[in-house]
């Protein structure tokens, strides 16, 4: 077992970030709006990515924040109006010679889960990733999609 030295900022980091969330419960402003999709916080080692979220006539693209997962450690599914988002930094397989004495790198797993207020064309999905962005493109069904009515002169 590897002893851990002890800093005393890191747990006043940790209560000043607890104050802050009761700060924000008590004194909420009335003119927050509230997003339907705000990012959870963080809890038992499950990050929350952070994304964007652009409506354009024709898709709804969802941007993710994903630094450091490898394409093929990412799981995108769409269910029931529900787009789910998974991304796992996984531990290298070996260590150099010995044990580590230190490390800050973090090995985490990713998910978040937003809910797509529209009708998505699932077949039409599709996902890249470039420079630790998940970009996923979710096409609007085609009932929904804007359409041109032309209008005649009488």
């Amino acid at each position: 077992m590897s002893l851990e030295k002890w800093n005393p900022l890191r747990e006043l980091e940790s209560m000043k970030r607890e104050m802050d969330k009761i700060w924000d419960d008590v004194f909420a402003s009335p003119r927050r709006v509230e997003v339907p999709w705000r990012r959870p916080a963080e809890r038992g080692g499950v990050a929350s990515p952070a994304v964007d979220i652009i409506d354009k006539p024709n898709e709804i693209i969802v941007k993710a924040e994903m630094p450091g997962v490898a394409k093929e450690n990412i799981d995108i599914s769409m269910q029931e109006g529900t787009l789910t988002l998974k991304g796992e930094i996984k531990e290298e397989a070996e260590k150099e010679n010995g044990e580590y004495s230190y490390s800050e790198r973090t090995y985490r797993y990713y998910s978040r889960a937003i809910n797509i207020p529209v009708k998505i064309a699932a077949e039409a999905i599709k996902a890249t990733l470039k420079d630790g962005i998940l970009s996923v493109h979710l096409p609007k069904a085609e009932d929904l999609q804007p359409k041109k009515i032309k209008v005649e002169i009488a």
